[in-house]
């Protein structure tokens, strides 16, 4: 059968790697090149292609440049072509078909092209297009029973004496839904039910880390496509793992709080930092999820998560959902102990968040108020007042693009600055604190809290200063009619001669 033909994953780009070293600098890529006029003849004929839309400025496509073409080398004695369209030199196509940023990459079956998904390295794109070509349930025997099993880094084999019998059916639903994230088979062989020590009906997830062999716990007959989907989303998950660009998605996936230990990968004691806390990580898996990650590679990660020094290990736990940040404190050694101590005041909600802030300003001279984190809900929530906020980022070019317009903006309610804030937060430089429901997702982002509300509401409309002054006109609840200044003059004259008033009435 057609599994049978695919080497291991590991395997095949260890020599793959080997081979690359010793090739000669002016060997052909194996990835294809395709233009608007080869397009049709290259793709539409393939029951599976991968194709890549680039730019050859872009700083992403040259860092996924060498996976895709290691990828494309292993790929190549399996029949799978991977192929790239320089949308720069190929505008047109690129525009017709949607592509919108760099790299894009698709998965085309005869012509129909659906999103690329799957990892940006070079095992990870030949482990997610081998599972693409297969079938979403491949068949196995006692004769590939073993291969199979260590095909990939999660393999869901199911092993029924038939296929028309549970858990079967549900089992090739469950398939279907995750096929681009775990490899499955199934077996009626007597011969490969008594290899794998199992009576059936029964299914077994096979790992190639942590505990390897994991047989589905609860009662199978009555077992749904679901399940056994939470089962694997949990099993897909190591006890403690590196976290990077490829994994990141499946922590956040989870909803679980992520406990962080940053190691530099060159200390020679990197391992056995992750190996202490391993047994802290068994304890409280299913609360939070324990990784480690290169400290050298996502330094400013390690900023972002408000850990001061760069100094590791470090550790530090993160709220996903409402982006709050705990550091360990960096002044200690990091000790499993410890750890343990500091999740379980966190998960008793004894632990208090480290919330960034820049210094509040001494003085507010402009029209647009400064907010910083530490005066967030002081200023924010003040329900006597309008307030309007944009967050935004230092590097963002929309943001620069706005500050001219949120000045004028300031400047047009400045006279009533008493009953509406126009303001202004660095939100990369100041955390927002536990009392606010929401999180900043991208920039510049622009929310509205009306007078004598809590409740914050998103602006969505364009950035003109006159759609932004319509809006606040729309949405305060304050009178913004400014207060008639009496001439000082007027006034003089009207406190200086108060008979001559008293006669005209």
């Amino acid at each position: 059968m057609r599994f049978s033909s695919l080497l291991s994953t590991a395997s095949a780009v260890a020599l793959a790697s080997i081979a690359a070293a010793d090739a000669d600098a002016e060997k052909p890529s194996d990835v294809i090149n395709i233009t608007q006029e080869t397009f049709e003849a290259v793709v539409n004929s393939e029951p599976l292609i991968l194709v890549e839309y680039f730019a050859p400025w872009c700083g992403h496509c040259k860092a996924l440049a060498p996976h895709y073409e290691e990828a494309a080398t292993i790929l190549k004695e399996k029949d799978i072509k991977l192929s790239k369209v320089d949308c720069v030199d190929q505008a047109e196509l690129c525009q017709a078909h949607g592509i919108q940023g760099y790299p894009t990459l698709k998965v085309f079956r005869r012509g129909e092209a659906t999103d690329y998904t799957g990892p940006r390295k070079a095992d990870g794109i030949v482990s997610y297009l081998i599972k693409q070509s297969l079938p979403a349930v491949s068949q196995v025997t006692a004769a590939n029973l073993t291969e199979f099993q260590h095909a990939d880094k999660i393999v869901a084999v199911a092993y029924v004496t038939s296929t028309s019998d549970a858990p079967a059916t549900e089992f090739g639903a469950a398939a279907e839904k995750h096929r681009e994230d775990y490899l499955f088979g199934i077996t009626t062989d007597p011969e490969a039910i008594a290899a794998a020590g199992v009576s059936a009906p029964a299914i077994v997830v096979y790992r190639s880390f942590d505990e390897p062999v994991s047989e589905y716990p609860y009662p199978i007959s009555s077992v749904t496509a679901n399940d056994l989907g939470t089962w694997l989303e949990e099993l897909a998950i190591p006890t403690i793992g590196e976290v990077n660009g490829d994994t990141y998605s499946v922590y956040v996936a989870s909803g679980r709080p992520l406990a962080y230990l940053f190691v530099d990968p060159n200390d020679e004691k990197s391992q056995e930092y992750i190996e202490a806390l391993k047994p802290v990580a068994s304890k409280y898996r299913g609360k939070l999820n324990f990784v480690w990650i290169d400290a050298t590679k996502f330094g400013d990660h390690a900023k972002a998560l408000n850990l001061a020094e760069p100094k590791w290990p470090s550790f530090v736990i993160q709220d996903l959902r409402l982006q709050l940040k705990y550091p360990y404190d960096q002044s200690k050694e990091v000790e499993p102990a410890a750890v343990s101590t500091m999740v379980t005041d966190y998960l008793d909600g004894k632990l208090q968040p480290k919330l960034k802030s820049q210094p509040i300003p001494e003085s507010q001279d402009e029209s647009v108020f400064v907010l910083v984190g530490e005066q967030f809900d002081e200023v924010a929530f003040d329900e006597s007042k309008d307030v309007f906020v944009e967050f935004y980022a230092t590097w963002c070019g929309h943001c620069k693009r706005l500050k001219p317009i949120w000045d004028s903006l300031g400047d047009h309610f400045a006279e009533v600055k008493d009953r509406v804030v126009i303001a202004k937060m660095e939100a990369q430089e100041n955390d927002l604190p536990p009392s606010v429901p929401f999180r900043i997702g991208g920039f510049p982002t622009l929310k509205f809290k009306p007078a004598g509300s809590r409740d914050f509401i998103d602006y969505d409309g364009d950035r003109s200063l006159e759609s932004l002054i319509a809006f606040v006109e729309e949405r305060a609840k304050n009178d913004l009619t400014p207060k008639v200044k009496v001439p000082e003059d007027e006034a003089q004259a009207t406190f200086a001669k108060p008979s001559e008033a008293h006669d005209e009435l």
